[in-house]
């Protein structure tokens, strides 16, 4: 027996990566600068900040998060009950094959939370679930050329920044639109959005 499109439910997720930057007294904004006060892990509190840039890109889901999606809903797998965000630093194409040991895009290290920031996201409505009211965020620590985002959890070191040995699930991945440049004390707040809706009959 094999299923057609129309024989199967549909995932959709959007990331929306934010990068805020420091603003100092020699910076010069425009009209045009959108700024909003934004907290600092760093230095412990709210600080000005303005918007660097904004990208907004839909992912595929893996082989292996669709095949952890099922197992839960039907095969009784134990649910993995915390996720994580995480980011690449290299221009790899999204695949299904990719896994949580070979993920084949490199994640960045280089910020100063100490772990990977958790996906806090709210209850599904309408078929959908984000983490909107409390995003994941990133103080780099560096300068660096950012690529895509990623959801991964389970295992035995979810939380541990770069590893791939621990039996965890690669769930999704998607490509920015194009290539996005941090620097030291820029905070990037990134957002999920995940829905399903039934492809019809």
């Amino acid at each position: 027996m094999n299923l057609t499109a129309s024989d199967r439910a549909k995932f959709g997720g959007v990331f929306q990566t934010e990068c805020w930057r420091r603003i100092m007294p020699e910076d010069v904004l425009s009209p045009d600068d959108k700024v909003a006060l934004v907290y600092s892990q760093r230095r412990k509190r709210y600080e000005w900040r303005r918007l660097v840039w904004i990208d907004t890109s839909h992912n595929i889901f893996t082989n292996e998060g669709l095949d952890h999606i099922l197992n839960v809903e039907f095969h009784a797998t134990t649910q993995i009950t915390a996720w994580y965000c995480v980011m690449s630093e290299t221009n790899t194409s999204p695949a299904a094959g990719m896994t949580y040991a070979v993920p084949s895009f490199t994640e960045t290290t280089a910020y100063d939370e100490a772990t990977r920031p958790a996906y806090n996201e709210a209850a599904s409505s309408s078929q959908s679930i984000t983490n909107s009211a409390n995003k994941a965020a990133f103080t780099m620590n560096a300068t660096k050329t950012l690529y895509g985002a990623a959801l991964v959890g389970g295992g035995t070191a979810a939380t541990t920044k770069g590893d791939t040995a621990g039996g965890g699930t690669l769930d999704c991945y998607a490509l920015f639109a194009a290539s996005r440049g941090v620097q030291d004390d820029d905070v990037v707040n990134l957002t999920y959005q995940v829905g399903s809706a039934d492809d019809g009959v």
